[in-house]
């Protein structure tokens, strides 16, 4: 295990005692020296780490510390890493910057060994082969989602019919060759599946739609249980 792991664990196990708990007992958890734990100790604290105590009498973690970047695993690095190549990889173009710039925020405060483990990840990310999407349709999407937005689409079907929908997006789906808008249809009072490929024309209204989408995914989720049985 390496120090940056261990340090996590420390947070971790000081997180689960409401009470101080000695330096012994923490040592003895993770396996290490008390000297170990208490040059642990302190590096935390010099981080921010509102950790009171001292030997003798026990240590409590105080609430209000999030753990910083340097704090990743191995293994979080490696999930993180694989993550952001799938979204540079297969979204639109404001959504790929965006995850290459949140790795490149987190590459700039990893310690140097971590540092390397994120530039020399061998897990990678098949090309593409997704049927074109266009940028700007897709960002309206994900702003009409955040933003609780109804939209106002034209709607090409398997049976190429062209219909008018007015839609409460509530999730957007990432599939291998297609992009799938999940939401409420007023046209057919029920849930229904968009591919953003079949969409000829799209508005995000001025509208808010009438549920919180924590609602409609939590219904859509329901529905769709129900439909398995």
């Amino acid at each position: 295990m390496s120090r940056t792991e261990r340090l996590l664990d420390l947070m971790q196990i000081l997180r689960t005692h409401r009470y101080p708990v000695t330096g012994t007992s923490l040592a003895t958890e993770l396996g290490i020296s008390v000297r170990s734990l208490y040059r642990d100790i302190a590096t935390l604290q010099s981080q921010g780490a509102k950790i009171e105590g001292e030997p003798g009498l026990g240590y409590i973690l105080r609430p209000g510390f999030t753990l910083p970047p340097l704090m990743f695993s191995e293994e979080e690095i490696e999930a993180i890493v694989l993550g952001s190549r799938w979204v540079a990889e297969r979204t639109d173009t404001r959504l790929s910057r965006a995850a290459s710039d949140a790795l490149a925020k987190i590459a700039a405060v990893l310690p140097a060994e971590l540092r390397h483990d994120l530039d020399s990840s061998g897990l990678l990310v098949a090309p593409s082969y997704a049927i074109a999407i266009n940028d700007e349709q897709m960002a309206q999407v994900r702003h009409a989602i955040r933003a609780e937005r109804k939209l106002d689409i034209s709607y090409r079907d398997i049976k190429d019919d062209l219909s008018q929908r007015t839609i409460w997006p509530c999730a957007l789906a990432f599939f291998d060759q297609v992009r799938v808008i999940v939401a409420w249809c007023e046209l057919r009072q029920s849930f229904r599946h968009f591919r953003l490929d079949r969409i000829t024309g799209l508005t995000v209204s001025d509208n808010r739609y009438p549920k919180r989408r924590q609602v409609l995914i939590k219904e859509w989720r329901q529905e769709m249980d129900f439909g398995k049985q």
